[in-house]
């Protein structure tokens, strides 16, 4: 992949599932991966810092640390991000301000300190982390498609303002993909019968993996998407192409 060797890379959510996938992928295109996270990564960077994405204070120090260290910040990808939701009626508002705080609120506090040092560079590019459910609805989903919606729409809007400046801005939307916080809201026995439906409206039949959303997100900050931006990239198995009725099993399909 073109245009990451020696690129000075910031992923938040670092610690665990697709921020650590990412961590990796980076790493081995050549960049220098340096982590944001509650939790300590396990895999090799060459920084960390200890942080809550919604602490501006913390996230602006971090990102100068960075700047002073390597003299650049070249890449942002924002992974840090919680699940939350519920029918409308019954959601709390503390729970419904976490979800809105950490994955859109802190999406924008990270963006707005990686920016400071891409606009002074006029060069950069940002991947932000939304999801199919913030390009679709799903039941339940209220905290989460709204944040998630947020995000998708914030990374258009950053396009637009810093194309000119040479910043790029661009979202992956992950379908469902097995992670950590995937099983933890959809690994208990409960739940165990919706899993599967999930499962079967991926139309590869399966669910994602870690990697390929590392991948994905590794090409979009990589000099090869050089004319993508304000791009909000579906990476699904085919979850949102449309609705599979097993109509195609009678065609021979299976």
């Amino acid at each position: 992949m073109r245009g990451l060797d020696g690129k000075v890379a910031v992923v938040t959510g670092a610690a665990s599932g697709l921020g650590e996938a990412t961590c990796v992928r980076l790493a081995e295109e050549g960049a220098v991966v340096v982590g944001l996270d509650l939790a300590e990564p396990s895999v090799p960077l060459a920084g960390f810092h200890r942080l809550d994405v919604t602490d501006e204070a913390a996230l602006a120090a971090a990102f100068d640390a960075v700047a002073e260290e390597h003299g650049r910040v070249d890449v942002l990808a924002t992974f840090a991000g919680v699940a939350g939701g519920g029918p409308v009626h019954g959601v709390a508002a503390a729970d419904w301000a976490r979800v809105i705080a950490v994955n859109l609120t802190g999406t924008f506090l990270t963006c707005k300190h990686a920016l400071r040092h891409m606009v002074e560079q006029r060069s950069g590019s940002i991947v932000t982390v939304a999801s199919v459910e913030g390009i679709e609805g799903t039941e339940g989903g209220s905290a989460y498609n709204a944040s998630k919606g947020g995000v998708v729409l914030l990374t258009k809007n950053m396009a637009i303002d810093y194309g000119r400046l040479g910043v790029r801005v661009n979202a992956v939307c992950p379908g469902f993909i097995d992670t950590p916080m995937f099983r933890a809201v959809l690994g208990s026995e409960s739940m165990a019968a919706f899993a599967d439906e999930y499962r079967e409206q991926h139309k590869l039949g399966r669910f994602g993996r870690a990697e390929e959303i590392a991948s994905a997100t590794a090409f979009l900050a990589s000099d090869d998407a050089s004319f993508i931006t304000g791009h909000a990239l579906v990476v699904d198995g085919g979850y949102t192409t449309g609705m599979r009725t097993g109509l195609s099993s009678l065609m021979g399909l299976d």
